[in-house]
């Protein structure tokens, strides 16, 4: 694309402390198979991976390669055939049947999606809002941390407004706003530079970061793109509902030509 700067992304990439790690989310041996009328498809197979306290982590495959399934798994809205899922260390028993799936990611999963996802109806201050209303947190707290929030992601001006009324890039701030109001432990970020123009691009992944940064924000980020990857403190790839891969980032000018590299590989079979 044309503007993109190939050494921003590892540059503003923060650096995770070896021997301090947290164990935010372990995922054992999952797998989902979707039987169909004449075949099964095997979406995820055997998938085995930590994430930690405050690291972003970026996944990336060809299309079909089980990346939104396994987010889908991660936040309970599907159900593994095999696996189990750990939170903070302990398992997270029963969650896949209602009313635990909702209370589960109630409390612990926020969204972010490439289309945004707002309710257009809705002031930008009532959508971000709506994450406390469902945590029964008391209405006269409500409004002094969605102004704190909205303050946070620089959208205070826009708090009366619709979406409608938006850019694509402020849509995205008032989403992100909503994914992270509830401070949940886990951000999933399904394409959310998707729909984005290169300068926009670049400006929410840089507040992902300093959201990363600032709040020790854990982060799961589903992408295509290798440069929106360097921004991620490791990478994730996936081929036919496997992992295949992994990249570690080093915050230097080869980790856009190592992921591309590997992505290429990938997208040809060869791996």
């Amino acid at each position: 694309m044309n503007g993109f700067n190939p050494l921003k992304g590892v540059i503003n990439a923060i650096p995770i402390p070896e021997g301090r790690l947290t164990e935010v989310l372990r995922i054992e041996g999952m797998s989902k198979i979707f039987q169909q009328k004449h075949h099964t498809v095997n979406a995820l197979k055997n998938i085995h991976c930590t994430v930690y306290q405050g690291e972003m982590v970026a996944i990336m495959g060809t299309s079909g390669s089980g990346k939104s399934t396994l987010l889908n798994m991660i936040s309970a809205i599907d159900e593994p055939t095999e696996g189990a899922l750990f939170l903070f260390g302990k398992e997270a028993h029963d969650i896949y049947q209602e009313p635990k799936a909702s209370k589960f990611r109630k409390e612990n999963i926020g969204f972010i999606f490439q289309s945004f996802h707002l309710l257009k109806d809705l002031s930008v201050e009532d959508n971000i809002a709506l994450p406390l209303i469902l945590n029964d947190v008391p209405s006269k707290d409500i409004k002094g941390r969605v102004q704190q929030m909205m303050e946070k992601l620089n959208i205070a001006a826009w708090a009366k407004h619709r979406p409608n009324e938006l850019s694509g890039g402020q849509k995205q701030r008032v989403a992100i706003a909503r994914a992270i109001i509830a401070n949940p432990p886990i951000l999933l970020a399904d394409e959310p530079t998707g729909a984005l123009d290169v300068n926009t691009t670049d400006e929410i992944l840089g507040l992902l970061v300093d959201l990363q940064k600032t709040m020790n924000q854990t982060m799961l980020l589903v992408t295509h793109d290798p440069y929106v990857a360097t921004y991620a403190n490791r990478v994730l790839f996936f081929h036919d509902g496997a992992i295949v891969d992994s990249y570690q980032n080093t915050q230097t000018a080869e980790d856009l030509d190592c992921i591309l590299a590997k992505f290429k590989l990938i997208t040809r079979g060869d791996v």
